[in-house]
């Protein structure tokens, strides 16, 4: 697996856990407003951060730390994350994962495997908007609506989340989104942040009315919506 960062403390990436982050290189999707474009656009490899010098790192925060989110870039195109994510869990660590949605089998032989506790599923867009909001024309989202269908069965803990830019969305894609994800558990509406390494060009925020409206559309449609970022 190859590991590109490593954040050694979080109380933000993993909701409830006191825990540290591992960024995984590559991606197969190309959204605009990417704030890891580093991962994705030329992603190394060979990693920074060796798996080794994860676990010694774990192996000294047991106690301390809770557990190690996982994300990207897109953690399923690595094939041996289940090797790794084994040994994280020896050492008494919970899991959780950040995830596109475009690997179901993967994810699901994960959650069966009992590796995975919590994942984070990025819903891109409704799915009239998902081509450009992914960067890929004609994009196909069976994959992704997998992923959802089996999330939405409760197997593991969840959420949904979606990274809001005034170019890509709107009050009506955001009912197209609920649309999606009808009953889910929770739903977070994230404010766009321009990192100053995105992959697209002229990207803004939404306006926070805006946001807030999308948020009272979005509660018509699961159990919890919450914004994050403003």
């Amino acid at each position: 697996m190859v590991i590109q960062g490593f954040q050694k403390l979080t109380l933000l990436d993993y909701p409830g856990k006191m825990a540290c982050t591992v960024f995984t290189s590559g991606c197969n999707l190309r959204c605009p407003f990417c704030h890891n474009s580093r991962l994705v656009i030329n992603p190394s490899s060979e990693s920074e951060f060796s798996v080794e010098e994860i676990l010694s790192y774990l192996k000294k925060r047991q106690g301390i730390l809770d557990g190690v989110a996982i994300t990207g870039g897109e953690p399923l195109l690595h094939k041996d994350i289940d090797a790794f994510i084994e040994k994280v869990r020896e050492l008494g660590f919970s899991v959780k994962l950040d995830t596109n949605g475009t690997f179901p089998d993967r994810l699901k032989d994960l959650v069966s495997r009992g590796l995975v506790d919590y994942v984070a599923m990025d819903i891109k867009n409704a799915p009239e908007g998902y081509s450009e909001t992914v960067g890929i024309g004609g994009y196909d989202i069976s994959k992704i609506k997998e992923s959802i269908a089996f999330l939405l069965e409760g197997n593991v803990d969840y959420e949904f989340r979606t990274t809001v830019v005034r170019e890509l969305h709107s009050v009506f894609s955001i009912e197209g989104i609920g649309k999606m994800i009808e009953g889910a558990k929770r739903h977070y509406i994230q404010a766009f942040v321009d990192s100053g390494e995105l992959i697209g060009f002229d990207l803004n925020p939404v306006p926070k009315e805006e946001m807030i409206e999308m948020q009272k559309i979005m509660s018509k449609h699961v159990e919890l919506c919450e914004i994050r970022g403003i």
